[in-house]
């Protein structure tokens, strides 16, 4: 007989719960956002939840939903297309020069990151003059763009190409790492940047003007949703694939970047193609679970069909995992997308100060100021934790550990 590696949450009126969280701690609020997604009308079969999870806005981050005849634009986020890119080289670590602040500011020339408020000014996290890749990429996106803003002027004047190839702020990284055999990595973490924010901000309002105007009680605003065959469905549909497209070209474009900026540091050639991977982990699919087309909104979570390969990182300065999905199904074919806070960024500044973030990174070449300790491995739960829970879910391919990190 089979051990079941998941809980299931059951109440009345509600599509069952299934977590992968046993051994990692699942706040109260966060459980609570769970039972209010499960009791709305047009949910797949059940919720899965990872063992990342923790509370989130609209639907609960590390959560993975299938929707029937609607999409809840607040559980896909604003960061839409949010995910990772990792590249192995055929460089090794003994290639790599012993002091790493070098390769650390080269990635930092060559990748804006960051944010900077500036009356008349240039934001550091955007480009002056966007270089002739972003331009590239941004052609085979403007089209697209056009229809949606053709639809939906407001969103014409946005954030797009100045920030195609850059970084943004918070969680998002550029990390150097080494696996169990020495080969350097090179990884990212970014998403649709101002762009894709302007979009997400945006459905999410039409959505809870739309649940006024039909005088829909929701237990929690956020969950707002679009009715299949109404108004702004097809317009949001068009637009979030367009976001994800942008994200997956935004990693594509700073991977680029990263490669070049760190052989005008290390002088032995080298290749960086070897097992790429780009997944998102914020973003709606539309995908076929137990015999029905559904939306598959996965909200902090990554797609594992049996044999794809993900990407789950640690925190600052923990492990990271390049992954290979087993196919369960009963997760809806997904795993986590990261290690999961256990600290609000509030909470982190409070608790986490420069010595204990400078101590836990110790090893890694990053910053190690009051401006980042709210990114500290303490702030998350331990990663070993949260693979050990989701071990029917994925296998682990290759184990890498920063040994320099560039923050948002």
């Amino acid at each position: 007989m089979t051990t079941l590696n998941y809980d299931v949450i059951q109440q009345p009126g509600a599509v069952p719960i299934k977590l992968w969280t046993r051994g990692v701690p699942l706040e109260d609020q966060a459980r609570e956002q769970l039972q209010n997604i499960a009791r709305l009308p047009f949910i797949h079969k059940w919720i899965s939840v990872m063992p990342d999870v923790h509370l989130g806005k609209g639907a609960t981050v590390g959560s993975v939903v299938p929707t029937i005849g609607a999409i809840i634009p607040a559980a896909v986020g604003v960061d839409i297309g949010c995910g990772m890119i990792a590249v192995r080289t055929t460089l090794v670590a003994s290639d790599l020069p012993d002091n790493l602040s070098a390769v650390r500011s080269a990635i930092e020339r060559a990748v804006p990151h960051g944010r900077s408020v500036t009356r008349g000014g240039r934001d550091k996290g955007s480009w002056d003059t966007p270089p002739e890749l972003a331009v590239q990429g941004w052609a085979q996106l403007v089209d697209d763009f056009a229809l949606i803003c053709e639809r939906h002027p407001r969103l014409k004047n946005t954030n797009n190409l100045k920030h195609l190839g850059t970084l943004g702020t918070g969680n998002h990284f550029v990390e150097v790492c080494l696996d169990q055999e020495q080969r350097v990595w090179f990884m990212l973490h970014s998403g649709s940047r101002g762009v894709g924010n302007a979009i997400g901000t945006y459905f999410i309002e039409l959505a809870k003007q739309e649940m006024r105007r039909w005088m829909i009680n929701l237990p929690d605003q956020d969950l707002a949703y679009l009715p299949e065959g109404s108004q702004h469905y097809g317009d949001y549909v068009f637009a979030v694939d367009w976001a994800q497209r942008f994200a997956r070209m935004n990693r594509e474009v700073m991977m680029r970047n990263v490669v070049a900026a760190v052989r005008t540091v290390i002088s032995k050639p080298f290749e960086a193609e070897a097992e790429a991977v780009n997944c998102h982990h914020n973003y709606v699919n539309r995908e076929t679970h137990f015999g029905k087309e559904v939306m598959l909104t996965r909200k902090g979570a990554v797609s594992a069909r049996k044999g794809e390969l993900g990407i789950i990182p640690g925190s600052m300065g923990a492990k990271s995992f390049i992954v290979r999905g087993l196919g369960n199904e009963d997760s809806f074919h997904s795993c986590s997308h990261g290690a999961g806070r256990v600290m609000s960024r509030t909470q982190a500044r409070k608790l986490i100060t420069v010595d204990d973030h400078a101590k836990a990174t110790a090893h890694v070449e990053c910053r190690k100021d009051a401006e980042v300790v709210d990114e500290s491995p303490a702030a998350y739960k331990p990663i070993e934790a949260v693979m050990e829970a989701q071990r029917d879910l994925v296998e682990i391919v290759h184990t890498l550990r920063q040994v320099v990190c560039v923050k948002g």
